[in-house]
């Protein structure tokens, strides 16, 4: 877990290292973990991870709660060892949308399982819990590895691709697709959240490497890589085990309110097979198991239930004293009275916030409330503050005392940039308009193959005032996007080397200041006003 200030408390607590011991103790399989709040259960969990080497599952009851502790946990012991289990559909297995992001995020965490890495922590809900995985034996019939100096040809990677049903496109951008220039071959497996590139150096592999889709940039070297291909196109009948299968024997599941669990999983189960009995969908009552079914494969491991309506009769019962942040409405004169308080019975009070400026703006508020507010301010992203009275802490986060949405962010989920991407790019016609950062807007000519050091590559050609001609690299693409008009009137088009893009990037940086300076004259004159 990440040395902070607020961590270090969690070393001596007079709960956390009884549990500790408890989960520790094979001879021990039923445990109780009552009277957590807020991020208390993330800082706990992580505290356990650290000490107990052994996979950890999570299972807690919503999809939202989920991604939240997730990124909880990875906020506290970092994103390497946390693993999101998503369900494979959009919304549910009732509505069949599938969603490729989550697919790969499952075939990650069932590739990393079957690898035999004991160390990890998994985090899910019951909507992806309840659907039924691809075997071990299935899994390793359907991955193929490719390490650094294999012996291995070009035709025989594609012959092996095209089995797994992978598309060749000209530019990957999506799993489950390849390209293939030259002595190079691009592949976007479902094991991994971003593709790789295969650089052959005649009928031996040379180098492996991750890169971004949305600029074509390498990110990592890899030694090693497995590819896979999407599970969840796989027969019915190699789909038939309990994700739990693939847990370790030694691994330890956290199940919250494990009786609606199972009721949640019974209900979702009963829908889809009275869907099926009316002919609404089919085959789906197969991929997925009920609630009983579920409860009994994790009785098979050790349980430590928190929450409120556990199943197990437990060996072992811990009580934290903790509670959750009140509610504040914005109401800072109620806010500065809680600190207040909290000096006086001894709490010390943490603010924390993934920005500076919103500690800096909490720091105003007090000095004109009442300059004797005291607080200690931490950066970093927790979801829920809380209370522990055992310790005399208590958590407070920026976003729930200004009452702002907070976001929550999975690894793999792919994200909106304002560079131009893969996909973006094959969408373009001839004669669009884009905004190259060092040339100005051009239109879009197309993909060609240009030679440059005696090698073949693709090229984007960008077409300037009197037909000036502009060749970008693949590999440029984070220097250009997508041109953004305030209107359906045409952009003007400059001559390259005229010196106008420049000066015009010049004149709207200065204007830019000025009206940054101008902000802050009258945010002056504001806070200086009665």
């Amino acid at each position: 877990m990440k040395e902070i200030e607020l961590t270090s408390h969690f070393d001596n607590h007079p709960v956390l290292y009884r549990l500790i011991d408890s989960v520790n103790t094979a001879d021990v399989t039923r445990i109780s973990v009552e009277g957590l709040s807020g991020s208390s259960k993330a800082i706990v969990l992580a505290s356990v991870f650290e000490k107990i080497q052994t996979t950890q599952l999570v299972i807690v009851p919503e999809k939202e709660d989920a991604a939240y502790l997730y990124n909880d946990l990875v906020s506290l012991i970092g994103e390497d060892p946390v693993f999101f289990f998503p369900s494979t559909y959009k919304r549910s297995v009732m509505y069949e949308q599938t969603e490729p992001a989550n697919i790969v995020l499952r075939t990650e965490v069932l590739n990393h399982l079957a690898s035999g890495k004991r160390k990890g922590i998994i985090i899910t809900y019951p909507e992806s819990v309840m659907e039924k995985v691809i075997s071990r034996r299935n899994l390793k019939k359907n991955t193929f590895n490719v390490a650094k100096g294999d012996k291995l040809s070009l035709e025989f990677l594609e012959e092996m691709l095209h089995e797994y049903n992978f598309l060749r496109v000209d530019f990957v951008y999506e799993p489950g697709q390849y390209a293939i220039r030259g002595s190079i071959a691009d592949v976007f497996s479902y094991s991994a959240d971003l593709p790789y590139r295969i650089d052959f150096f005649g009928e031996e592999v040379d180098s492996i490497r991750t890169f971004n889709t949305d600029d074509q940039l390498s990110v990592s070297v890899q030694k090693q890589i497995s590819v896979i291909p999407n599970i969840q196109d796989i027969s019915i009948e190699q789909v038939t085990d309990s994700f739990t299968d693939f847990l370790p024997p030694s691994s330890v599941i956290w199940i919250e309110d494990t009786a609606f669990i199972k009721e949640k999983i019974n209900n979702i189960f009963s829908l889809i097979a009275d869907k099926e009995i009316s002919g609404q969908v089919f085959g789906k009552k197969d991929l997925i198991m009920t609630g009983n079914r579920f409860i009994e494969e994790c009785a098979k491991f050790r349980i430590a239930e928190f929450g409120k309506t556990g199943l197990f009769e437990a060996e072992s019962r811990f009580t934290f004293h903790t509670e959750p942040q009140p509610v504040f409405n914005k109401n800072f004169e109620l806010l500065s009275e809680k600190l207040l308080t909290n000096n006086l019975n001894g709490y010390i009070t943490y603010i924390i916030s993934e920005s500076q400026s919103q500690i800096d703006r909490l720091k105003d508020i007090f000095s004109e409330i009442n300059p004797e507010v005291h607080f200690n301010p931490l950066l970093i992203n927790l979801h829920s503050g809380f209370s522990d009275h055992d310790l005399k802490i208590s958590v407070l986060t920026d976003h729930q005392i200004f009452d702002r949405y907070h976001k929550f962010r999975i690894k793999g989920y792919f994200t909106r940039k304002e560079s131009i991407s893969v996909k973006e790019l094959t969408g373009l016609n001839p004669g669009d308009y884009v905004v190259h950062i060092d040339h100005g807007i051009g239109k879009f000519g197309g993909l060609e193959k240009i030679e440059v050091n005696g090698k073949i590559q693709e090229a984007i050609k960008l077409v300037y005032r009197d037909n000036d001609i502009l060749y970008v690299g693949i590999h440029s693409l984070h220097r250009i996007s997508k041109y953004k008009g305030k209107d359906n009137s045409e952009p003007k088009i400059y001559k390259l080397g005229s010196g106008a893009w420049q000066k015009l990037k010049l004149s709207t940086k200065k204007r830019v200041k000025d009206i940054a300076k101008d902000l802050i004259q009258l945010y002056a004159k504001r806070l200086a006003s009665p």
